[in-house]
């Protein structure tokens, strides 16, 4: 029997995934997370032989997740998901330590057999094929370092799932004035949103 903790932040999503793991016999989803947070506090007391977690999530993302683990010498596979076919994204799930990566879209077959494959001791980082993604161009680098040290922490807290107004009342400026600093940050990092600049950062290990 093949135990799964599944972390999704969406909860339709979730219960689909777990119906999708559970048509197999030899599957069970033993931890339902709908953040970070929460899978890693259920981790300490649960074990199970592969998780699985979106990416993206408030309250400590995928990668965030795949990275505390690491620290704190828990080398449980991870298979991170996600809607986004995007090399960013796999960098930072190779950077955290991640095992596994594919979309969310994959045949439910496919799915099955990466999990058991991760299970001894394999790693499938797909769709996209390494040798081209995991080159970090020292422009990117150098671009990420361009930040303020304000930007850095104001980059952080986004990490964190914190919404603007938070971010804002936390550093004891205004709303207006987060946006101003999101913009930039935006715009030196050539990212299309927040979570796009969230994991060209993480890239480079700047958050």
């Amino acid at each position: 029997m093949l135990r799964i903790a599944l972390a999704e932040d969406q909860a339709l999503v979730r219960s689909g995934l777990k119906a999708l793991l559970e048509m197999i016999d030899e599957i069970e989803v033993v931890i339902e997370a709908q953040n970070g947070e929460e899978l890693l506090n259920a981790l300490r007391s649960q074990i199970v032989e592969v998780i699985v977690s979106d990416i993206c999530m408030s309250h400590a993302s995928g990668i965030e997740v795949v990275r505390r683990l690491r620290q704190r010498g828990d080398k449980t596979p991870v298979l991170l998901i996600t809607t986004f076919d995007d090399p960013d994204l796999l960098n930072a799930a190779i950077a955290a330590g991640a095992q596994g990566f594919m979309l969310k879209d994959a045949l439910p077959e496919e799915f099955y057999d990466t999990l058991q494959r991760l299970v001894l001791g394999q790693t499938l980082l797909k769709p996209m094929s390494l040798p081209s993604t995991i080159k970090l161009p020292l422009d990117g680098y150098k671009t990420v370092q361009s930040l303020t040290v304000r930007e850095q922490d104001i980059l952080r807290l986004v990490a964190g799932g914190y919404s603007n107004k938070h971010i804002a009342q936390m550093l004891d400026i205004s709303e207006g004035t987060v946006k101003n600093y999101m913009t930039d940050i935006l715009r030196k990092l050539d990212a299309r949103d927040r979570t796009h600049a969230v994991l060209k950062a993480m890239n480079f290990n700047f958050i």
